[in-house]
């Protein structure tokens, strides 16, 4: 492999840092029971070894779900023999049930409702296996790594059924934009996170046809959120109404927050509710704010997405319905829709 790397132009090793020891081996990588696997892990981590100065982060696999059985195993025998520095957590968005995992664009509000209820479940799943960490990584030595997570619908009509190709509306922005919230709410102990897949399948933030390329609604969704990189997690509690749809209900708005170096504060805002706005205030304490501005991420349709021959419907545009005065700040959040506050 390494007189391969050469003959293919690049004469350095490529420190490569994060190392996946086996992938999905409960099931399509092997159809494992947790100790057998554990062993395995323990084998082949073994000789998963840092050279050139590059520090090698060993991510075992980890469970699908609500797995914790996996979990707990795993942790048992391998938190104490610096075997692993990563847990990988897989989890995919699938209403109903894997047979039948609907269209990605022609949906009702039964399965608008739906996915936001199932993609919000991912919040418990990540609770859950943190408590079993802690008992075994107190420290939080080990990150939990959700590697592989993202809505799953039914491919395009026309399409390789192999090559998993969906397109992606505003449902697939708000869900992203959730999950995200709750990734930012997990910052202690979720170290990395990864949707899948990056172009043309599944919930990817790029689909491209031949020469034509677009964005996706949850591309915009990933760069909104880069104002969260370097930030520090801040504390935030939300209180607001349920969203109630056939006798079933979730949260209407979910939220994180985080502070930059320099003190600028950053809120993430998502509306579920898609024909509800819900007006929201907040008080920011500690220090003097006094200019807040906005972007938001919406759509007159819940199924509404970006085609390769026709202007973008779903995109990031200035929100003004945030204000900031002595303190306090109130929002008027649209239904359907993702706002990331800048307060400094």
């Amino acid at each position: 492999m390494t007189d391969l790397r050469k003959q293919n132009g690049r004469e350095e090793p490529w420190k490569v840092r994060f190392w996946a020891v086996g992938n999905e081996s409960w099931g399509c990588g092997g159809n494992m029971t947790a100790n057998y696997y554990a062993d395995l892990m323990r084998q082949y981590s073994t000789f998963c070894r840092d050279y050139a100065g590059n520090r090698m982060i060993k991510v075992a696999c980890g469970p699908y779900g609500e797995n914790y059985e996996w979990t707990e195993t795993l942790m048992e025998e391998q938190a104490n023999r610096n075997m692993m520095q990563g847990l990988a957590l897989h989890y995919y968005t699938v209403f109903e049930h894997w047979g039948d995992k609907g269209s990605a664009t022609a949906f009702d509000e039964a399965r608008w409702f739906g996915t936001m209820k199932t993609a919000l479940k991912i919040d418990e799943i990540i609770t859950r296996h943190s408590v079993i960490m802690d008992k075994y990584d107190p420290g939080k030595r080990i990150g939990l790594a959700v590697d592989e997570w993202g809505n799953w619908f039914d491919v395009e009509p026309g399409t390789n059924p192999g090559f998993l190709y969906q397109q992606n509306t505003l449902r697939d922005a708000v869900s992203a934009a959730s999950t995200l919230n709750i990734f930012n709410n997990h910052a202690d102990r979720v170290n990395l996170a990864n949707i899948a897949q990056t172009v043309n399948v599944l919930q990817a933030v790029i689909l491209t046809k031949e020469e034509k390329m677009v964005l996706t609604p949850t591309y915009y969704i990933f760069k909104m959120y880069k104002a969260f990189h370097e930030t520090t997690q801040l504390p935030i509690e939300l209180k607001c109404e349920d969203y109630v749809f056939n006798n079933e209900k979730i949260k209407s708005v979910n939220a994180s927050a985080g502070v930059d170096e320099k003190g600028n504060i950053y809120i993430s805002l998502v509306n579920l509710n898609h024909e509800k706005s819900i007006n929201l205030s907040c008080d920011i304490r500690g220090k003097d704010f006094s200019t807040i501005k906005g972007e938001i991420l919406t759509a007159g349709k819940i199924n509404a997405y970006n085609d390769f021959d026709s202007e973008e419907e779903v995109k990031p545009a200035p929100f003004y319905g945030a204000k900031i005065q002595k303190g306090k700040v109130s929002v008027e959040l649209p239904s359907q829709s993702v706002v990331i506050l800048t307060i400094n």
